[in-house]
């Protein structure tokens, strides 16, 4: 999805095959029922960055993603793929100094779009959890989508950068998205080795699509203040 673009989904209104013949010609002449999809739009620029983002919570995993950081370029498409959102992104960073700015400056926007996208968060599940394996790797990833930011990060790497990526940065990538979004999340590393892997985006991207997810149970927020 590119600039301000909003795709639409369409669902049929609901027939109970039970009631067969029943005001079968008011169902077929009904008009189609508009599902407004959860997407966003963000820009920031600053001297250090300049960031265009866009994403769909209603997606199907596709990407298209320029950093400049190549590793990077592939932690956030493998977040898209597997959280089924879809995501595009532009970024000019000042990498002739480091990445530090550009991956901290995505998290802001990222995180900033997410809590636009969701709106008013009626009707999400708002927790969602996940324990992922990667081969030799296992990752605990639990959110809460409260409006209370915070961040618990748990995990150690052995280099100090993966391509032009620095593994430092991934808390500070998450930290930026948990606070922009007001989240509460939580990346446990319980096995691993290889600081290759994109388990953590991966693992945080499954639980996101749970925490975003709505249910018809839920007639307003899942909130006893009554609001999130």
């Amino acid at each position: 999805m590119a600039g301000n673009e909003r795709k639409e989904n369409y669902r049929r209104p609901y027939r109970n095959p039970r009631y067969k013949g029943r005001n079968e010609n008011a169902a077929e002449t009904a008009e189609e029922v508009k599902i407004p999809r959860r997407a966003a739009h963000f820009e920031r620029t600053t001297s250090e960055t300049d960031i265009q983002l866009s994403i769909d919570l209603d997606g199907s995993g596709e990407s298209d993603i320029d950093t400049g950081i190549g590793f990077f370029d592939h932690m956030l498409k493998s977040f898209a793929k597997h959280g089924l959102f879809d995501l595009t992104l532009r970024v000019k960073g000042d990498l002739i100094v480091d990445c530090h700015h550009t991956i901290e400056d995505v998290g802001i926007v990222l995180g900033e779009a997410i809590k636009q996208a969701l709106g008013d968060k009626k009707s999400i599940r708002r927790y969602g959890d996940i324990m992922l394996p990667m081969d030799e790797a296992l990752i605990l990833c639990a959110i809460d989508l409260s409006g209370r930011p915070y961040l618990v990060f748990d995990a150690a790497f052995h280099a100090d950068s993966v391509g032009y990526f620095d593994t430092q940065m991934v808390k500070e990538f998450f930290y930026a998205v948990s606070y922009s979004a007001g989240m509460n999340l939580h990346i446990r590393e319980l096995s691993g080795e290889n600081d290759h892997h994109e388990g953590m985006f991966k693992a945080f991207a499954k639980a996101l699509d749970e925490a975003c997810q709505k249910d018809d149970r839920i007639k307003s927020v899942l909130s006893t203040k009554g609001s999130l």
